[in-house]
């Protein structure tokens, strides 16, 4: 699978040209991603991302850290910080910029050791990529957990995308296809799962966790915290 994202990051990095990256969708228009929202220090994360990183306890797994801003973040405040990425170009990227321990893998793959705090942010949860699989990851999730850990994320509702009336019947209305476009190649289509909060806790309570919603926006994005009973 060609690694689209890991390029972009990679180029953005090295400052190897201007080229854009490109999101591909089934639903409108494609849109731009801006890459440099990835490589923000701290005080440029908003308001959501800071509560989550002031909650990182212990022993942390960044999921999907992208190029490494969170786990930097959490490793100038003393903590202990795995950050994974299944990106091998992402995984690069995060040792040049500083971050003592990064591991290529996709989370439903990965069995290494236990951690006090599960962190996905900018959305991680997504890669459940649909309402069906969300149960098998909180699954793994509550394997890769001491006991008393967490598992903090955040998710959006979308459904300002169907004027506040999203359809009932079908896949669930927060599963949408993505493509990744850059220097004219595109990569596969993949899904990825936006959830509305109550969706959410209908779930993590039937399997066994405690939820706790620690900030919205008016962008209807929320902060969570799972607890595994």
């Amino acid at each position: 699978m060609t690694d689209i994202f890991g390029q972009t990051l990679f180029d953005h990095y090295q400052q190897n040209g201007k080229h854009k990256l490109w999101i591909n969708n089934k639903y409108g228009p494609k849109e731009e991603m801006p890459v440099d929202v990835y490589f923000r220090d701290e005080e440029d994360m908003p308001e959501l991302e800071l509560q989550a990183l002031a909650l990182c306890n212990g022993a942390v797994l960044d999921i999907g850290a992208g190029a490494g801003s969170h786990a930097l973040a959490l490793q100038k405040r003393g903590l202990s910080v795995t950050a994974m990425d299944i990106s091998p170009m992402a995984a690069t990227i995060m040792q040049q910029r500083g971050v003592e321990d990064v591991v290529v893998s996709d989370i439903f793959d990965f069995n290494g050791k236990q951690y006090d705090t599960l962190l996905l942010m900018m959305n991680g949860i997504g890669l459940c990529g649909t309402l069906n699989r969300l149960p098998a990851f909180l699954q793994h999730a509550s394997q890769l957990l001491k006991p008393g850990g967490q598992l903090i994320f955040d998710s959006s509702d979308i459904a300002y995308l169907y004027n506040g009336h999203p359809p009932l019947t079908g896949d669930y209305y927060g599963e949408l296809w993505y493509q990744y476009q850059y220097k004219g190649k595109k990569g596969d289509w993949f899904k990825w799962l936006y959830i509305d909060k109550d969706t959410l806790q209908d779930i993590a309570i039937s399997e066994g966790w405690s939820c706790q919603v620690l900030f919205e926006d008016d962008m209807d994005q929320y902060l969570i915290k799972l607890n595994y009973l």
